[in-house]
């Protein structure tokens, strides 16, 4: 005599088990616009409006008391350009010469966290490179003028060491003073991007597996060896994206020329703020803008592409 099992009882279909696949897949797509559409508002209201804006802008003419009109003069930008042709090499040359000194600095540092550091002194390292955003931006920049001030001890120390002799030579420094000098504005943009270069430097670092460079040491590779073939290409993606976001904010500064520098050194984004606060020259102020915009997009664009590296850490 065979047992006989009874059957077991219907499930419940599960929700929209009935619904054929087309269907479903069209909510599945209107859910991720959905999702997408607070950031693409934010987009539009607080980037793509002002970009409009200011290139109706930069092709109007007239004056403040008379008001100003569209007339598509697009001989502005050519104006703007050729009136400030310098402060566009210096912003370039001050952002570039910051951030070979932010990634000479930035990298043995970020290396040392990553890899030689312990757990705790990892941690207060990390504080210590993030501090100084607890701080203003201008606070910061103000101790600079203590700092550099020509009867300070730094001063004295380039002095007693015949450091301006060399920075004067080729043109960094005049006399025996730094304020107010090209080295004053590259001191203080290399103080205050730093952080900016070794976040991403350290990020793509830490993620290096350390039996790399145990595998190099096995093959008898040389710990200098093994960092030029080993460690500094993987960390390429750090290095490519702490120079971006050191080059691009450093080349429209304008805090640091203006406090750091003369009138000598003033860079693009000093002519900007002029033209918009006291010329009140509205368009050459929106020509230059989307002059330093279109040649750092060019320079990224040119860059990334000898960087050779598609994925940014």
């Amino acid at each position: 005599m065979t047992a006989t099992t009874a059957p077991a009882p219907p499930q419940a279909p599960p929700p929209d088990a009935d619904a054929p696949a087309t269907v479903r897949k069209p909510r599945r797509r209107l859910t991720a616009y959905w999702l997408l559409l607070p950031g693409i508002a934010w987009l539009v209201v607080f980037f793509a409006v002002p970009m409009v804006y200011q290139a109706s802008t930069s092709l109007q003419t007239g004056t403040l008391e008379q008001g100003f009109s569209l007339t598509w003069h697009f001989a502005t930008y050519w104006d703007a350009l050729g009136e400030y042709k310098w402060h566009f090499v210096r912003s370039f040359s001050y952002a570039a010469t910051a951030t070979v000194l932010c990634l000479a600095i930035g990298y043995p540092l970020a290396y040392t966290i990553a890899f030689k550091a312990g757990k705790r002194w990892r941690n207060v390292i990390l504080i210590l490179v993030i501090a100084p955003f607890f701080t203003s931006f201008l606070i910061r920049t103000l101790a600079w003028k203590t700092i550099l001030s020509d009867g300070g001890p730094v001063v004295g120390a380039l002095n007693t060491l015949h450091i301006l002799d060399v920075t004067g030579a080729i043109g960094l420094t005049s006399g025996d003073r730094v304020l107010a000098t090209p080295l004053a504005v590259v001191c203080g943009l290399t103080y205050n991007f730093l952080p900016f270069m070794i976040l991403p430097l350290y990020t793509s670092l830490e993620r290096i597996d350390p039996r790399l460079h145990e595998a190099a040491g096995d093959l008898y590779a040389r710990p200098f060896t093994t960092f030029r073939k080993v460690t500094f290409p993987i960390s390429l993606p750090g290095v490519v994206a702490g120079t971006l976001l050191t080059f691009i904010p450093a080349s429209g500064d304008y805090i640091n020329a203006q406090l750091l520098g003369s009138p000598s050194e003033q860079m693009v984004g000093n002519g900007i703020q002029k033209q918009f606060l006291n010329v009140l020259d509205y368009p050459t102020a929106a020509a230059l803008s989307f002059i330093l915009m279109a040649l750092i997009l060019g320079m990224v664009t040119v860059y990334m592409r000898k960087a050779g590296t598609e994925e940014l850490v």
